[in-house]
């Protein structure tokens, strides 16, 4: 599939499927696959991980959890349902079993989990605590327990006829996504309110009602490109999302066409990609008494203080109750306010997103060289 073909479909997902789901779009999942493409090069780790994927790369893995979503619409019995994968006709099938294991669903009580709810987790952020602190957001199907589930059937401890339909080339597929997923702070993080629209910690016997991971909030900036602060229906999740990762990238003229634009953002990820594989990233590895399985876990709380500045940065007003598919959500806007280190939300979230992407990619590396073999790929990428 071509990379302009692969960049439609997400744009159809995001437009039909609750955008809280697609963390970083193509572009930032991307960059993370890509990192950890060069770290596990010419390793022992990158034959296994190859093998597994029938030689698609983890940059090209990395955003196929969420082109498989466009199946969601008319499901996958079709064996030409777009997207598929026929030069990789064991890989589809495989795709296709787990889809109809974990099938789309608006009932949050169903048994059986939707792969939707494998993307995230919504830890409440007013009052900081750890993932283990608490109940409220999670549950056995989000993606700290599915980053565990998709290890321990790389190693073994969970049989390939699980469930889940997750083998082990899907299981190397979600996480070169769940990876870059759990690294975005709205995806990790979320804020509740209640009814009257002020904040409340559900942890705390105060019931609210969470803020869909920042999808359903309108961003006002008060600092940025005359372009940002001018687009209308900007989503604080979308603008994680995109506007983020792209800030990292040169501008592009308006007068592009879609193929030009294509062109010169796959060259500034591919220099992006180059710079942030040379040099390591600050405080990236797991101390050594962390389990391997439990490797989401501490992800998720690392990026949790992330998550609620990223809402401590907003003002959220005209809070109200709406429906979004069924289910009732709080909604309003998000306004930037004056930040005490006089940094802009533009500019303080393009730095923060190039940071996780960085240790995304680091992690994905380490991961899933601790998942198939015994010697530590990132040091002797490191090395070389």
């Amino acid at each position: 599939m071509s990379s302009t073909r692969r960049r439609l479909l997400i744009a159809v997902c995001v437009v039909t499927v609750r955008t809280t789901l697609l963390a970083y779009g193509p572009t930032g999942h991307e960059i993370v696959g890509g990192i950890a493409d060069k770290l596990v090069a010419n390793t022992l780790a990158a034959g296994k991980i190859y093998t597994l994927t029938d030689g698609i790369t983890l940059e090209r893995a990395s955003v196929i959890a969420d082109e498989i979503k466009a199946w969601d619409k008319n499901g996958v019995d079709d064996p030409n349902a777009f997207p598929h994968y026929p030069e990789h006709a064991k890989i589809d099938n495989q795709l296709r079993d787990f889809w109809r294991a974990n099938p789309p669903t608006q009932n949050p009580t169903s048994p059986i989990p939707s792969h939707h709810w494998f993307h995230y987790t919504d830890v409440p952020i007013l009052n900081l605590e750890k993932y283990s602190d608490g109940k409220t957001g999670r549950s056995q199907w989000d993606i700290v327990h599915m980053i565990s589930y998709c290890v321990d059937v790389l190693r073994g401890e969970i049989p390939e006829n699980n469930p889940r339909k997750i083998t082990k080339p899907v299981a190397v597929i979600l996480l070169a996504h769940y990876v870059g997923d759990i690294h975005q702070p709205l995806h990790v993080g979320a804020e509740y309110f209640n009814q009257a629209g002020p904040a409340v910690d559900p942890d705390k016997n105060q019931p609210g009602i969470e803020d869909e991971g920042g999808n359903t909030f309108i961003l006002r900036l008060i600092r940025g490109t005359p372009g940002k602060m001018g687009r209308r229906g900007l989503k604080l999740h979308g603008f994680w999302d995109y506007d983020a990762v792209m800030a990292n990238l040169p501008p592009l003229s308006p007068t592009l066409s879609k193929e030009e634009r294509h062109q010169k953002i796959d060259r500034a990820k591919r220099n992006l990609i180059d710079r942030l594989v040379k040099e390591q990233p600050e405080n990236w590895r797991a101390p050594a008494n962390v389990a391997l399985k439990k490797y989401g876990e501490f992800w998720a709380d690392d990026i949790l203080p992330v998550a609620r500045e990223a809402h401590e940065r907003l003002q959220f007003i005209n809070v109200h109750q709406t429906l979004d598919q069924e289910r009732t959500v709080m909604a309003g806007e998000a306004r930037e306010k004056n930040a005490p280190d006089h940094v802009g939300y533009a500019d303080w979230s393009a730095k923060t997103v190039r940071d996780e992407l960085h240790k995304a990619g680091w992690r994905l590396a380490d991961l899933l060289q601790q998942a198939l073999t015994s010697t530590s790929v990132v040091a002797s990428s490191a090395s070389r």
